[in-house]
């Protein structure tokens, strides 16, 4: 059965094309245990830093005694210490994520997205998390760097079922209580919901240091409103329908959705969070590595 959830969520070729990229903190994080990331915290730890002069209390061990027959003084080696980090994947499940069929559908392309994601995360032996949400924080499973957490996290995700509407805000200030400082927290969401009240949500998560990447999914209907006849819009997440000409509704809502769109990425960009639009008509394998590439050059950069 475990297999069979696996490959529901892990597309090897996914696998395969991103094998030799990494999931990098764009900033300092914390953590507990050694590990590959910078953290704001000082010690002595991987990587050499630079010289001090030594001070009454610094252990001998780490004295430089090429500087000291250099220069006659004693200097310790510094190290910035360096940690795994946690990231929490929050994948939004309300009832207008089920829209589209397949392998399209918004729902499952962020499931997958989001294994593929944690897979990656665990196989760096860094931690993470997945909680689903829609009116409520509907499971929650805890941060782990094991390789069975790839396997807790499928069997989770086999068990949802989109049918309520979205809460987000109330549930990212519920989860932001489980978390730490300066960890990584990635949504996954089509974010149809009130924009100013995920902003105060947002903004609790930044005040607490952490990143924040919002991964906007939508549907490639939803992107282009190619409809080109008599079309019955069904609500997913209001009982309400509507029959009419798509040429009708066609400019009216790509406007209407340019400006939900500039909106997010506005308050992206107010908040210091990374937005990423993902059109699941897109390859997988072609998004993922292109959104790891396109990070790892933010962060070189910055």
């Amino acid at each position: 059965m475990a297999t069979g959830v696996l490959s529901r969520y892990l597309d090897p070729e996914v696998l395969s094309a991103v094998a030799d990229r990494h999931f990098e903190p764009r900033g300092l994080v914390i953590g507990n245990l050694a590990g590959a990331h910078k953290s704001p915290l000082s010690g002595f730890a991987v990587e050499f830093a630079g010289h001090r002069e030594y001070a009454p209390g610094d252990d001998p061990k780490h004295i430089d005694w090429r500087v000291y027959f250099n220069r006659d003084k004693f200097f310790v080696k510094q190290y910035e210490l360096e940690t795994n980090f946690v990231c929490h994947l929050l994948l939004d499940i309300s009832a207008s994520m089920r829209y589209g069929e397949g392998r399209q559908q918004k729902l499952l392309y962020a499931a997958q997205m989001a294994t593929t994601l944690g897979y990656s995360i665990v196989r760096q032996s860094d931690k993470v998390s997945l909680a689903t949400f829609d009116t409520h924080v509907r499971g929650f499973v805890t941060p782990s760097n094991s390789m069975d957490q790839v396997v807790r996290i499928t069997q989770h995700l086999d068990e949802v079922e989109p049918v309520e509407k979205t809460e987000m805000a109330t549930c990212l200030t519920e989860l932001a209580q489980r978390m730490g400082r300066r960890e990584i927290v990635v949504v996954f969401s089509d974010f149809f919901t009130d924009l100013g009240h995920i902003e105060s949500a947002i903004q609790r998560l930044r005040y607490n240091k952490h990143e924040v990447v919002l991964i906007q999914v939508l549907h490639h209907d939803e992107l282009s409103f190619q409809f080109d006849q008599m079309t019955k819009f069904i609500g997913l997440e209001i009982p309400e329908e509507l029959l009419a000409q798509p040429d009708d509704l066609r400019r009216a809502y790509l406007q209407a959705l340019n400006r939900f769109n500039a909106q997010l990425e506005e308050l992206a960009q107010r908040n210091v969070c990374e937005r990423v639009l993902v059109d699941t008509s897109q390859p997988l394998v072609d998004v993922f590595a292109d959104y790891l590439n396109r990070r790892s050059r933010m962060r070189r950069v910055r």
